[in-house]
């Protein structure tokens, strides 16, 4: 396909109008880029070329490749369904989708065997329909999307903060205010690549992140949080909170110490104490507003219940 570039896209980044246009995530974008797949005027031009009013962009998609994550018959806790869209509960422990040490037991499996030929190809050969994903050890709300349309649609409005993500979290302190806000940019840590990090001093690898959070009860040296994402960056709730010195109870990664309550139940915390409770998006075909919510998790619910009978014992 070949896009022009008009008045409105003057000066922004290739890989950024490359994504846009094809509806392919900025990554993706650069990756095409760098192949020659993606070219300004038939000439090849680096990701962060700012295009000109005129520039004729051709975008070579490659050809979609039979997905090489194979159907396997796991149980899903499906909120909602329909031709277009899947919302999911993901259980605690699922990986959404395989790589490298986790190529089997994932949600993309179980999507596979579930929805048979229904899944977006968008996402690739090992995430199809995956439009949004959550931790490993993170419970929840998820949407995937079971065709291209949708997947396009679902992805623009995520990228313009219109999906709304609400989660409740365990943990550590007390807050002295009710309500708060954590805007720091989060990019890799620049000395352990498997972590994300709050990086200041204008590091051009950090992106914008920003999260509300409002304390629904206190139990002295443990707080219950509702949090609300503004933008959706890897580990996001995890690295803010740990960096305003709140990390979430049960996190291996982003805690240093574990406090006296994970102490005494550890069974409780196989994982942070995180959970995406609600999500609301507009309905990729019928504009439709659409929010769906589901229980805490039963080790969650045990702590808070622990929590509460130890406060007023």
């Amino acid at each position: 396909m070949i896009y022009t570039v008009g008045e409105a896209d003057i000066g922004k980044r290739l890989d950024a109008f490359a994504a846009d246009s094809a509806g392919i995530t900025r990554s993706a974008a650069a990756r095409l880029i760098e192949e020659g797949s993606i070219t300004v005027c038939g000439k090849k031009q680096p990701k962060k070329y700012a295009v000109k009013s005129g520039d004729e962009i051709e975008i070579i998609l490659p050809e979609s490749k039979e997905c090489e994550a194979l159907p396997e018959n796991i149980p899903l806790d499906v909120v909602y369904e329909d031709e277009y869209i899947i919302v999911i509960n993901k259980p605690k422990g699922m990986v959404v989708h395989p790589a490298p040490g986790n190529y089997s037991g994932t949600l993309v499996n179980a999507l596979l065997y579930h929805c048979r030929d229904s899944l977006s190809g968008i996402g690739g050969v090992m995430r199809p329909g995956i439009v949004h994903r959550i931790d490993k050890d993170t419970s929840g709300l998820l949407v995937v999307a079971k065709n291209d349309e949708a997947h396009t649609a679902l992805s623009e409005e995520l990228k313009y903060h219109g999906i709304e993500r609400e989660y409740r979290a365990l943990v550590v302190g007390g807050f002295k205010e009710d309500l708060g806000t954590v805007n720091y940019p989060i990019g890799r840590h620049p000395i352990d690549r498997k972590k994300q990090a709050v990086l200041l001093n204008g590091d051009h690898t950090a992106r914008e992140a920003v999260t509300h959070y409002e304390v629904l009860e206190r139990f002295g040296a443990v707080s219950y949080l509702a949090l609300k994402l503004e933008t959706g960056r890897t580990h996001q709730i995890r690295v803010h909170m740990s960096y305003i010195g709140h990390p979430l109870l049960g996190d291996e990664v982003y805690a240093k110490n574990k406090t006296l309550f994970e102490k005494k139940h550890p069974a409780l915390f196989k994982g942070q104490a995180l959970h995406a409770k609600k999500l609301t998006l507009t309905h990729p075909k019928t504009g439709e507003r659409m929010s769906f919510e589901c229980e805490l998790p039963s080790e969650f619910k045990r702590a808070l219940e622990i929590l509460k009978k130890e406060q007023n014992d």
